[in-house]
């Protein structure tokens, strides 16, 4: 890994990223706020009104204690498409973009390895999404302690929060390898981001009736549990550690393909 382009391309996705931990941190903080008993009442019978929506965005049960509230509002929809979108952006600026300009010739042509430059392109977005899980957990838990001290299931979030870093990878080193696969950018881009789209759609159909509930198996999101990984159950961390065998594996085929790919710059 070469530490000036990892420094370099680091402080680069520094001001996209800080948009997305704010729109997360507000999201966050107005969830955790919502938790009363009064207004959880509230959510309810709007959830017996409009079933098929809640379930359909991961917003199935109210929980009674506040992982439970957590889980529910922000594990199903909001915690898996802002890291997705912000995977989305970085691998558009580290890869497809550099590759489709020719400015990536300006990397090639220094004496640096192609195995040594995507790594540390991969270790960028790797590094970041880490960075925002990390912003992401201590705002989890400082805003539940500051309006609700003692009510939040620490260590059980810090399960779902490991579960749901697994999830990231995957999806990240899914786009990455798309960019490393592709010449043409627009395919490079959206041929991964286009997949993982289509796996959540899947999935939220999966969870509005009993007639779609077969999906449920076709996608790899479904290998996310947040409620089992929060009570530790076996089964929710095996998944967990599949959807992180497979996101390195796209990043180390994401790296292979770069190193032997004939680009024309």
């Amino acid at each position: 890994m070469n530490r000036t382009l990892f420094g370099k391309e680091l402080k680069s996705n520094l001001f996209v990223s800080g948009i997305i931990v704010a729109v997360v941190a507000m999201y966050i903080v107005v969830i955790v706020s919502m938790f009363d008993p009064k207004l959880g009442e509230s959510l309810d019978l709007m959830m017996q009104s409009m079933p098929e929506l809640f379930a359909a965005f991961g917003m199935a049960t109210q929980g009674a204690t506040m992982l439970d509230f957590l889980l529910n509002y922000l594990y199903g929809f909001l915690l898996v498409l802002m890291p997705f979108v912000l995977a989305l952006i970085m691998v558009n600026k580290l890869v497809v973009r550099p590759i489709d300009q020719g400015t990536m010739a300006y990397l090639l042509a220094t004496p640096n390895s192609r195995v040594r430059i995507a790594s540390t392109l991969a270790g960028v977005l790797v590094a970041m999404l880490a960075i925002v899980m990390v912003l992401m957990t201590v705002i989890e838990i400082g805003s539940s302690e500051a309006m609700f001290a003692g009510e939040l299931d620490v260590g059980g979030m810090l399960q779902a929060n490991a579960g749901l870093f697994g999830l990231w990878l995957f999806m990240a080193g899914l786009c990455f390898l798309s960019a490393c696969l592709f010449s043409n950018a627009g395919v490079a881009l959206w041929a991964g981001g286009g997949l993982v789209i289509l796996s959540y759609l899947i999935q939220a159909v999966s969870q509005v009736g009993d007639k779609f509930e077969f999906l449920r198996n076709v996608t790899p999101l479904t290998l996310f549990d947040s409620y089992g990984l929060a009570a530790g159950e076996m089964a929710a961390v095996g998944g967990a550690m599949a959807l992180y065998a497979a996101g390195i594996a796209f990043f180390l085929a994401g790296i292979a393909v770069f190193c032997r790919r004939d680009l024309s710059l």
